[in-house]
């Protein structure tokens, strides 16, 4: 194509396969070219062509769209994300993705954006569904289902607010990689005109804004309190940022406005204490090691699986996690996913998933690989957590989180390592959910799918008491 920029990208591919380890016959063999070719384009002697650009995006996902692309480029990625839905059978070379995009580029955006408005209006359909089938009497949703479906359909990625965060924290932290309680009181104390009180009258944290107290609960573990100062400082010293963003979200009452008020505040105190680039970096390097990030950042267990899954910045994603947080009771209080595994809408999760034996054990983390109804495999790691509630009075939350990724994302979780993906065995089969799953032969099947009629035979039992066509 006349005009088309050429890339010559030979420092970044050098780099990359140095920081993996790689020979250049080995990196070669990944891209289905020679090691002359290869040597040639990292001595710039010629440009990448649009079929290594997507060979390259498609075995480095992490790494390569950090570095230089063009618009066919990154059309090709697109095309190839939306093409591995399981709507579609089968994958499409890499050449012929590049071809399409280079060859076909307006019919390649339409299809990019087509799929893109698929998923939303089916997003959006589960909402509806759920509404209409609640217990709530008008069919709306209740404030807390508007405010959580919002940041599902964000993404879990707010940029304006995760930018002023992190620069705020850069601010704070002197050096290291997260601001301390000191720099954080500091802060309240001298740049907002807050003044600090540890006392376990008055609630996990109260503020009274006339007056400017900051009661907090010195009961709570460090990392606890150290989130509630953050949460108050986020709310104080970026207010303006978090109402606009609330302001354009459109929701439908003033309690889901409030709400959703508070989830941003809870999302950039997050980004305040594991701001972007830093806890990035720092989770790649360690594959993503729970236990040392939450010491390196002094935060919670359950505050860095969190963070791990808000990791969407474009041009620097971070591994495309879902995460969720289940009660006693099986209940799914916390959830979202980057991946292509959704939660359940209705009741509790998938009976066989190893977030509810994790419940019953705490600070013990489990490691399973599960593989959906449609062949999708995931890694998924889980523990039991046990929340003090600083009284005798008052019994202490007892509840289990799970992160997980997709399998090709496994050698960047450190979780996978002892895990056998290659067997077609080895694999838990789960499902969303009862309501929806369509496996006729599970024996933790509690009700039928919703979708299919029921069949009893008389003369015959096994461990569930019906089939389904």
């Amino acid at each position: 194509m006349a005009g088309k920029r050429r890339i010559f990208a030979g420092a970044q591919l050098r780099q990359l396969r140095e920081t993996r380890g790689l020979k250049q016959s080995d990196l070669a063999g990944l891209l289905g070219i020679s090691a002359p070719y290869l040597s040639q384009l990292e001595s710039d002697d010629r440009p990448l062509n649009p079929a290594l650009l997507e060979r390259l995006s498609q075995q480095f996902p992490l790494d390569w769209p950090d570095l230089e692309a063009d618009d066919m480029g990154r059309l090709a990625a697109s095309l190839r994300e939306a093409l591995a839905d399981p709507l579609f059978d089968g994958e499409i070379p890499a050449d012929q993705l590049a071809r399409m995009a280079e060859q076909q580029p307006l019919l390649a955006q339409r299809f990019v954006a087509l799929h893109a408005a698929y998923r939303r209006s089916g997003q959006r359909l589960e909402m509806f569904d759920e509404a209409l089938t609640a217990d709530n009497v008008d069919g709306a949703r209740l404030p807390w289902e508007e405010v959580r479906d919002w940041f599902h359909l964000a993404n879990n990625y707010v940029d304006p607010l995760d930018r002023a965060a992190e620069s705020l924290s850069r601010r704070l932290r002197r050096g290291a990689p997260s601001p301390d309680i000191a720099a954080l009181e500091s802060h309240l104390r001298n740049a907002l005109s807050i003044s600090l009180i540890y006392s376990s009258q008055s609630g996990l944290r109260t503020f009274d804004p006339e007056m400017g107290h900051l009661t907090v609960d010195p009961g709570q573990p460090t990392e606890s309190q150290r989130f509630q100062l953050a949460h108050q400082l986020a709310s104080l010293a970026l207010h303006d940022e978090i109402t606009a963003v609330v302001e354009s979200a459109r929701l439908r009452s003033a309690a889901s406005r409030q709400l959703l008020f508070a989830g941003l505040c809870n999302y950039t105190a997050g980004a305040l204490l594991m701001p972007y680039e830093e806890f990035r970096r720092t989770a790649r390097e360690l594959r993503h090691d729970i236990d040392q990030l939450a010491q390196q950042f002094g935060t919670s267990f359950e505050q860095t699986c969190h963070r791990l899954s808000t990791l969407q910045r474009d041009g620097a994603r971070g591994v495309p996690f879902f995460f969720c947080r289940v009660d006693m009771a099986g209940n799914i209080t916390k959830r979202h996913s980057a991946t292509r595994l959704q939660f359940a809408r209705f009741g509790g999760a998938c009976p066989l998933w190893i977030v509810h034996e994790a419940v019953a054990i705490p600070d013990r983390i489990l490691v399973q690989l599960a593989e959906t109804p449609d062949g999708l495999r995931y890694v998924s790691m889980a523990k039991g957590l046990v929340k003090p509630s600083g009284s005798f009075t008052r019994a202490p939350r007892r509840y289990a989180v799970a992160l997980g990724c997709e399998t090709e994302h496994a050698g960047e979780f450190i979780y996978a390592d002892g895990l056998d993906l290659a067997s077609g065995r080895s694999a838990t089969p789960i499902g969303v959910s009862c309501r929806i799953c369509p496996r006729p032969d599970c024996d933790q099947r509690a009700f039928p799918p919703s979708d299919r009629a029921i069949e009893v035979d008389p003369d015959r039992r096994g461990v569930v008491p019906y089939g389904f066509s």
